[in-house]
């Protein structure tokens, strides 16, 4: 049976002609209108391009409004434009910080942070605090707490200082506060009902 595919060349054929012309004393330089032209200047987005590129941005995902602003300067767009723009998606509610807010606090819960944590990460998206309390306050940490610690330690409660210590730090690095870290390591759900 023949072999499928072209055999692998290992040498070069003595008679094949070079591909790389000879320099001789008679070269000429190339005309200029033979080289390839420069790449044409990017200009920064203005109109219904920038305000494409925005409804793009938040497509994608939740910024709040600061981010927003800063990753619309980073197109190097005008900044009356952009805050233009930023005013009119706040009013239509196409980008919202109540919205970015409650995101934060649900994601935020879902990885079993606690309320240090979420209050970490809004300073850090620029979201104003005020806007995420309504929610805060409806969540049960302390049964977060207790959830978490029992995913990762197991339903028995530490009897040693060591072990108890343990659990503590991992709660509270978690960004639970003190008081809910130790009513969580210290007794079950079942002891306070």
């Amino acid at each position: 049976m023949p072999y499928p595919y072209p055999k692998k060349r290992t040498h070069i054929d003595k008679e094949q002609p070079s591909t790389v012309p000879a320099i001789d004393d008679d070269f000429e330089a190339v005309e200029t209108t033979t080289l390839p032209k420069a790449p044409p200047q990017k200009l920064p987005p203005t109109g219904a391009r920038l305000r494409g590129l925005a409804f793009a941005m938040l497509g994608r995902r939740e910024y709040s409004e600061q981010e927003f602003r800063n990753k619309l300067l980073e197109l190097e767009a005008n900044p009356e434009e952009v805050a233009e723009l930023v005013q009119e998606f706040k009013t239509y509610n196409y980008q919202s910080d109540q919205r970015m807010a409650q995101m934060i606090v649900r994601a935020n819960i879902r990885k079993g942070r606690g309320p240090a944590r979420v209050k970490q990460t809004l300073r850090e998206r620029h979201v104003n605090l005020e806007l995420a309390t309504e929610d805060m306050i409806e969540t049960d940490w302390l049964a977060l707490a207790r959830a978490l610690r029992i995913k990762k330690f197991g339903v028995e409660l530490p009897t040693e200082p060591k072990e108890k210590a343990r659990q503590l730090r991992f709660l509270q690095y978690r960004g639970f506060d003190g008081q809910t870290c130790s009513k969580a390591v210290m007794n079950s759900a079942s002891e306070e009902d």
